[in-house]
Order: structure tokens, then C-alpha cells, then sequence
């Protein structure tokens, strides 16, 4: 979703900038002109080096009052909307002093008439330019985790009608995106096997859909959710078009049916405008008499039914 380099640690940032500060060379008419001028150069390309490469990482990082309402709260949730600024803020800061040390030693070496005070004077900078770095080496590590996140965030198209995969942990969730889209989430028997929002597509008559599968939600409260159904309710607030609400009615997922309706009702209390279709998964094991439809999304039983019914309730709010 975001192009982000990879983020290099301090240490790295400075082993970067000094190999190639040491192939530098020169040679001129003097031995004195000769020593500015390939310390001059040296410390150049040192500060060009760790300021380019820094302003890359400030550059590439999205700007979260410019992102959609959805990436922007996801940023908060997975990283921390103050965190991420501050951090950016610290390795601007860095850069500005690199930039500046260098200016500064460059003139001074620029007008040096002894050849010890121009080695000096670089040899000074650079240890003044290190400690910036290293200042903010924690920094540097912050927005590598982070930039290990951001890449697992969904690319979502808001122009195409959206369908979001919601219910209790293990009621096989996953199992049906990977069978009615593109998508390719990963498949367990254990609760939040998923932990990260994953979108896939599929076609029907000419028109294309987008299919979320979210984190399993629990019956408790919003403030009381970990970051990962976190995720899921961000789907539902900010993507969803349409809810497909799972059942698992032979409570093997580990959640009685008595919390999964309670779940529904929270669900429908908090996004009263989305349309809910529900579904009762699993019915190659039991089939309740309720009047949900009954899927089997292990064995395809009635998925093809559910895509027709999806395909309809969305074409149903689309305008004449």
C-alpha cells in the first residue's frame, strides 16, 4: 500500500556515509589544496549521504492528516498517530543539524591555511554529525516496526462495492474469503488466526467486489478490544457496504451461540446504517432450524447461494 525504504539503524546510516566519504579523492596543485579539497569533499558526501537518506524516510512516510479516514485511525491503532509524527519530527530535526554541521565545517576548512586544522576540523564534524545520528537511533528503529506494519496493510479500491466478513473468532471467516474471492488469508483452528485485515476480489456478471476478512471480534465492550479487533471494527466503520455476519452454530469455535448473538446486536447497534446478511457456517456438521442461510464454507455447501444474495443487496444500493 505505502513505498517505504527500508529504514537502516543509526550505525548503518553512518557506515553508509563514511564508505563512501572514503572513496573520495582528489588531487591538486598542492599538498594543501589537495587536503581541503578531499576533506571538503569527504564531508559532502558523508552529510548528502545521511541527509538524502533520511529525507527519504520523512519523504515516503504518508502524511496521516491526508490519508482516508480508514488509514488514518489504522495508523493509530497498529502504530500511534503521535508516536509516528514524533518520531518523523526527530529524524527531520537530525538531518537539519547534519545539514548545517557540515555548511559550518566546510567553510572552515574553506579558509584553513594548515593542513592539521583541516583534518581536525572534519574529523570534529564527523563526530558531531555521528552523535545526531545516534540521538535518534531509537527513532530510526520505531519507523522500521513501523514500516514492517504499514506493509501488511490492505490496498483497498473505494471505488468498488465492499462486502466485510465479520463474527466471533474461528466461526471460519477466512476459510470463506478464500473460497468466494482473491484472497488468500491464512487458515487455522485456533482463534485470531487472523490478525491482519486482508482483501480479496471476485467477479459477477461484469461487476467486480472486494472482499474483507477481518480479526475476530469478541462480546465485550469497544474500549475493552485488543488492537487486532480493533482492526476489524475500522472495517466495519469505515469499508464495509455490506456485512456478512458468521455463525458457527456448533460452537467449536469456542464461543457459545448465546455471546455470538449478543456480538450480532452490538454489531448492528453500532453501524445501524449497513446492511447484515447473516449466515450460519459449518452446516456440514449441524444445521440449525433458524431461517439463516446455511453455508459450509469448508464445503462449498450454498456459497454459491450467499454470492447471489451478496451481489443482489449490493446492487440494491446502487443508484437507477
Amino acid at each position: 500500500m505505502f513505498e517505504i525504504p527500508t529504514v537502516l539503524t543509526a550505525d548503518e546510516i553512518l557506515d553508509k556515509a563514511f564508505k563512501r566519504a572514503s572513496k573520495v579523492d582528489w588531487e591538486g596543485p598542492t599538498r594543501l589544496e589537495t587536503v581541503r579539497e578531499i576533506n571538503i569533499s569527504k564531508l559532502k558526501s558523508s552529510s548528502d549521504t545521511i541527509v538524502s537518506t533520511m529525507g527519504k524516510y520523512v519523504k515516503a512516510f504518508p502524511s496521516i492528516d491526508r490519508q482516508s479516514p480508514f488509514y488514518a485511525e489504522l495508523i493509530n491503532v497498529t502504530i500511534g498517530r503521535d508516536k509516528l509524527k514524533k518520531a518523523l519530527g526527530a529524524i527531520d530535526w537530525s538531518r537539519g543539524n547534519v545539514a548545517r554541521i557540515a555548511r559550518e565545517a566546510t567553510r572552515q576548512m574553506a579558509s584553513a591555511r594548515k593542513i592539521d586544522v583541516i583534518d581536525e576540523l572534519r574529523r570534529a564534524a564527523y563526530g558531531r554529525i555521528s552523535s545526531f545520528v545516534k540521538q535518534v537511533g531509537k527513532e530510526l528503529k520505531f519507523l522500521s516496526k513501523a514500516r514492517d506494519i504499514m506493509k501488511k496493510y490492505p490496498a483497498i479500491n473505494p471505488e468498488q462495492p465492499t462486502v466485510v466478513i465479520a463474527g466471533s473468532p474461528n466461526v471460519g471467516k477466512s476459510q470463506l474469503v478464500a473460497k468466494i474471492s482473491t484472497a488468500k488469508p491464512r487458515v487455522a483452528v485456533y482463534p485470531f488466526t487472523t490478525q491482519e485485515i486482508s482483501v480479496g476480489t471476485f467477479e459477477k456478471k461484469y461487476f467486480r467486489y472486494q472482499v474483507v476478512d477481518t480479526p475476530g471480534l469478541l462480546d465485550r465492550p469497544l474500549e475493552e478490544r485488543n488492537s487486532f479487533e480493533l482492526r476489524g471494527i475500522l472495517a466495519l466503520k469505515h469499508l464495509a457496504d455490506l456485512v456478512i455476519f458468521m455463525f458457527d452454530p456448533t460452537e467449536t469455535c469456542g464461543y457459545p451461540m448465546s455471546e455470538q448473538e449478543h456480538l450480532l446486536k452490538q454489531i448492528r447497534e453500532q453501524f445501524s446504517t449497513v446492511p447484515i446478511i447473516e449466515v450460519e457456517n459449518k452446516a456440514d456438521l449441524t444445521k440449525s432450524k433458524d431461517e439463516r442461510l446455511k453455508i459450509s464454507a469448508s464445503t462449498g455447501y450454498n456459497v454459491t447461494k450467499l454470492i447471489d444474495r451478496i451481489v443482489a443487496a449490493l446492487k440494491a444500493q446502487q443508484p437507477l
